[in-house]
């Protein structure tokens, strides 16, 4: 069988933004023969998300992410269907997904790396499974829960930075479903503004490209910050951290502002920002969703009523094509979504 693939065509080096030239879109052959335990799936939807900019390096500074190798196939976040089956716990029509999905039109898995999933649970938005009820929505929830120590009736402020993204606009929503009196979303227009306050409930939102964070901050969160969700780091996270209460909560969630750069992960603080944790007491714990995986199950299911019921808004950037892969990734990195990055690859026929 001929299908589609995107290999990595080269680095962007450890201080290089990427561009979309280093991806590299190209056929090869595919062997129908299937081994035992193995399954031949048909890509529906595929994920770019940023930690994605780490497994472009020869090191990616975190153990449990492995590089991406040169000319060979990527693989990520995806979504599909079984279109024949070797594995007992996997029939033909499932719909499955995985975190170490190939970038192919088709591609040949072990059925004991795919989760089956089932359509209903995301009332037939199957990419949905790959943003608030796969692993962007969990990174939010158990990173709400297990380390943002929100409670009802504590007339708690919150703060998200990359509050338009994936996981952010997920966490916002979160934040006011638990309980926080505010949650303020800073974003890098005006329209991802709008979205924030119109569509998701945020409180009040601050575009970092045209206005003064230290100031907006003040004025929308006149009580101070207690929880910060943090997508960025780098300036935006001193100024939010400058401005948050005794005993507060930072949610380690990413780094994005620091991906291009050579330093470890997370990546050192200013002394000024490192001494306002330690005088206040905030907590800034490195969070890993791999240490919560037994709790997935029950967090997956909360944020699927939440999303059937309307709850949480799950909004997607949505491009169609294999060849897109390359141009939706350099623009993710670029802020160009609004939500979960998506492409498309093929339609799901029910």
């Amino acid at each position: 069988m001929q299908v589609q693939r995107v290999v990595l065509n080269s680095r962007p080096g450890t201080n290089g933004a990427p561009v979309p030239e280093n991806f590299r879109v190209e056929e090869t052959t595919l062997a129908p023969d299937l081994e035992d335990g193995e399954v031949l799936v048909r890509t529906l939807y595929l994920s770019v998300d940023p930690y994605m900019r780490c497994r472009m390096n020869e090191d990616t500074g975190a153990e449990y992410l492995a590089p991406w190798q040169l000319s060979e196939c990527i693989d990520g976040g995806g979504v599909g269907v079984v279109e024949t089956s070797r594995c007992s716990a996997c029939s033909e029509g499932d719909v499955v997904t995985s975190f170490n999905w190939p970038w192919q039109t088709l591609a040949v898995m072990k059925g004991s790396v795919l989760d089956k999933v089932d359509p209903a649970l995301a009332d037939g938005h199957l990419s949905h499974f790959l943003g608030a009820i796969g692993i962007t929505g969990l990174t939010a929830f158990i990173g709400m829960r297990e380390k943002g120590h929100v409670t009802k009736g504590a007339n708690q402020t919150m703060v998200v930075s990359g509050a338009a993204g994936a996981c952010g606009s997920i966490a916002g929503q979160i934040g006011r479903l638990d309980g926080c009196v505010r949650v303020v979303g800073i974003c890098g227009s005006d329209e991802k503004c709008r979205t924030l306050v119109e569509d998701l409930g945020f409180s009040a939102a601050i575009n970092y490209n045209q206005e003064d964070v230290a100031a907006k901050l003040r004025e929308f969160c006149p009580d101070g910050i207690d929880v910060y969700f943090d997508n960025v780091g780098g300036a935006i996270s001193d100024t939010v951290i400058s401005q948050m209460n005794d005993s507060g909560h930072v949610i380690l969630c990413g780094q994005i502002s620091q991906y291009n750069k050579d330093v470890p992960y997370p990546p050192p603080l200013s002394e000024e920002t490192q001494e306002a944790l330690q005088k206040k007491n905030i907590t800034r714990e490195r969070f890993l969703l791999l240490s919560y995986m037994d709790k997935a199950g029950a967090a997956l299911c909360e944020l699927s009523q939440w999303v059937r019921s309307g709850q949480i808004k799950a909004l997607e950037t949505l491009v169609n094509g294999i060849e897109k892969m390359g141009d939706a990734f350099c623009s993710m990195m670029k802020g160009g979504n609004v939500g979960k990055q998506i492409i498309k690859i093929s339609e799901w026929r029910k």
